[in-house]
């Protein structure tokens, strides 16, 4: 194993886990019995981080091309319009969170609050996609 290969192993592993966060953490809100604002507060921040996790092992997998190249993976077409995708995602994905996590305690998040779960749902399932769409057309 070289140590580029290592790299990128390591950087994926960490995305895939901010991956699984960030659906499971939604996901899991929105199961029935799941209902307590003090589990969805506490959820919301997995999923805070979940979301800063992906953005940030993102950015390290340009950091591991650059290094290891001297220059940014030469993607196009399909593959950078997956790419811009997911980054959308993280950034709506970490806003949606922390805007909820500051307005929790109002009455009007709270009876929104299911929305704001199938959005970050949303979010987390277009992300996953667009992941498989840059890995196959890169």
């Amino acid at each position: 194993m070289t140590l580029e290969g290592l790299s990128y192993a390591a950087v994926q592993v960490v995305h895939n886990f901010g991956a699984v966060t960030v659906l499971g953490g939604s996901a899991f809100a929105l199961h029935p019995r799941m209902q307590s604002a003090t589990l969805h507060r506490r959820l919301a921040w997995w999923v805070g981080f979940g979301w800063a996790t992906q953005a940030m092992s993102g950015a390290g997998f340009a950091v591991v091309s650059y290094h290891f190249y001297g220059k940014l993976p030469d993607i196009h077409g399909i593959a950078m319009a997956a790419l811009l995708l997911k980054m959308l995602c993280a950034v709506f994905g970490l806003s949606i969170t922390v805007l909820y996590l500051k307005n929790s305690a109002f009455r009007n998040i709270r009876e929104r609050s299911r929305l704001v779960w199938l959005v970050l749902v949303t979010l987390a399932c277009t992300a996953l996609t667009s992941a498989a769409v840059l890995r196959w057309f890169s």
